[in-house]
Order: C-alpha cells, then sequence, then structure tokens
C-alpha cells in the first residue's frame, strides 16, 4: 500500500483564543522596501538550512558597483578623520542605508521575525535595533575574547530577546542579526565563531567551548557583497585575530527585534531618521504591538488569524 506524503498546510498559532490556522504568509506583508524594489522572498533550502543551522549564508547578494561605492565611501570618513573610532560610524549613513531594508534582508525578516499585524504596506513588522561598522582599516589589535552567547533559544523566557520558537511549518527568531561582509572573508581572517543548532539545544554547552580550537566551533567564508543571518539565540563569540599586517575589512552589521521587543537603547540621530524615506522610518518607530502600524488595519487586514472565529 501507497503512503500518502505528508505535507505542511497552515500552521497552528494560538493569540488571544484557542488556537487557529496561520492565515497570512510572509509573501503577503510588507511586498516591496523604501526603495520601491520587490521583496526578495527565501527559498525552500534557505528556510530550512536556516532552522536547522541558525544562520545562513547568501553570497555575492550586492553587485561590484554597490559594493565599491560602500567602500569608497567607508574609505573616505576614515581617511578625512584617522581618529574616528567606529562607534562613532553608523550603518546607516551614504549608501549603507539602504542595506538595513534590502530586499533580501526583508524577505528574510518577513519568514523569521515580522509580527504580520504590525505590518503593512507603508511599514514593516519589524524594527532595526543597532547597527555597526567595523572597519578593518588598520592593524588588528589584540583584544580579549567577547563572552559567548549561550544559546538554548527554545527555552529563553519571553522578554530575554535571545529567543527561537518554531511549529511546523514556521520558525521565528526574536532578536536576529544580519551581517553585510564588503571585503572577501576567509575562515582565518573571520573573528566570529559559533556552534551549529545550538540555539536549538536543550543541553548545557560543555566545558570544551572555552577551547578556541576545538571542532564545535564553525564560521564561514565568502566573496565580497555577501549575506549572513545569524539568529541570536545560538551559541557564539568573537576571537582575537593576530596580524602584522593592514587587515582590508568592512562589516556592517544590523541587528534586528520584533516591533513590540527592545533589547538596547541605540537610536540614529533624529536627523538622520529624517532623512530616510518614510518606510525606512518604519524601522525606528515606538517599541508597542497593539496598533503599531502604519496605514494598516491590526487585527483585520495584516492579521495572521481569521476575522470570525
Amino acid at each position: 500500500m501507497e503512503y500518502n506524503e505528508l505535507a505542511t498546510k497552515k500552521p497552528f498559532i494560538v493569540n488571544k483564543n484557542l488556537g487557529s490556522a496561520l492565515e497570512v504568509e510572509p509573501e503577503e506583508l510588507t511586498t516591496t522596501n523604501a526603495d520601491g524594489l520587490p521583496i526578495i522572498l527565501p527559498t525552500q533550502k534557505q528556510k530550512y538550512d536556516f532552522d536547522r543551522k541558525g544562520w545562513l549564508l547568501v553570497p555575492d547578494v550586492l553587485s561590484e558597483q554597490e559594493i565599491s561605492e560602500i567602500q569608497t565611501f567607508c574609505k573616505e570618513i576614515k581617511n578625512n578623520d584617522p581618529d574616528i573610532t567606529e562607534p562613532q560610524i553608523c550603518g546607516l549613513e551614504g549608501p549603507m542605508q539602504k542595506l538595513a531594508d534590502h530586499p533580501v534582508v526583508v524577505g528574510l525578516l518577513n519568514e523569521f521575525l515580522a509580527y504580520p499585524p504590525t505590518a503593512s504596506e507603508e511599514c514593516y513588522g519589524f524594527r532595526l535595533e543597532k547597527s555597526d561598522v567595523q572597519l578593518g582599516f588598520k592593524k588588528v589589535e589584540k583584544h580579549k575574547d567577547k563572552e559567548n552567547n549561550a544559546g538554548n533559544g527554545l527555552f529563553r523566557l519571553p522578554g530575554d530577546s535571545h529567543i527561537y520558537r518554531c511549529v511546523p511549518g514556521r520558525a521565528w527568531s526574536g532578536l536576529t542579526r544580519i551581517i553585510w561582509e564588503l571585503s572577501e572573508v576567509n575562515t582565518k581572517s573571520n573573528d566570529i565563531r559559533f556552534i551549529t543548532a545550538s540555539h536549538k539545544s536543550a543541553y548545557v554547552v560543555p566545558q570544551t567551548i572555552h577551547n578556541n580550537n576545538t571542532q564545535m566551533w564553525e564560521t564561514y567564508d565568502c566573496p565580497p557583497g555577501s549575506l549572513i543571518l545569524l539568529t541570536e539565540s545560538i551559541t557564539q563569540k568573537y576571537v582575537t585575530i593576530s596580524t602584522d599586517q593592514n587587515v582590508d575589512r568592512l562589516r556592517i552589521t544590523n541587528l534586528y527585534n520584533t516591533i513590540a521587543s527592545r533589547w538596547c537603547n541605540w537610536l540614529p540621530s533624529p536627523k538622520l531618521i529624517d532623512s530616510m524615506p518614510p518606510k525606512r522610518q518604519s524601522l525606528f518607530r515606538e517599541t508597542f504591538a497593539g496598533g503599531n502600524v502604519v496605514k494598516g488595519h491590526f487585527g483585520d487586514r495584516t492579521s495572521p488569524y481569521p476575522i470570525n472565529i
């Protein structure tokens, strides 16, 4: 006897009710970015790989012209003020700003982070928590390895933000990082390390993780213009990279969160926000869920739940 193939139809979600099927799909949320470009949805394999591993590499997202434009902009900032420190540089300045809601980024975050009732064609269903730039145009100084994020995202309490949830057919990453690598990266020059699948781990990490050479730690290599999606609920850390040469490294890191949660108090300058297109400005609206949607209908048109229950 042949068995029917099992197929996931609609995830079952519990809201202010006894539960119902999810009715709004990611492709039905914000369909264009602030520049009017259509959102690029992740493939089934990309969704599977991110949920399975806790991180996803999307190579060659940017064109050579886009990469060159951002590299030139950052080098001019550095050359004009050699004493500038990285915290003074925001990853939303100049041509870097368009990376915050790049079509690939919005597609990934609509799938793994957005809260449908707070999304419309005028605003995103997620917010930008922080934006950093790493300029590696000088010798890398030795520094103490940063402490680990412990992982175990399935078991974090609400309010932690370092949380990961999943039901058959849908996964959700509470605090999610997008890393843009604007220079070539290899496993020897990359200072980030993570333990694949530790976002779903039910056990405390073993003592062996304190050894940087253990095979549990992984990293990535990629060409310029690549994007890395990383859930903050994965076990991760930064390590010391020792070199006697100048490192031509440019990395932009954007951290995203749900519209109803906030992990840190960072905000770009009001002047910078005012210069953005209205839809991009929605990444920085106030942190609450109820009714926090621009020209949408909270609990109605953008609700993931049936109107009549």
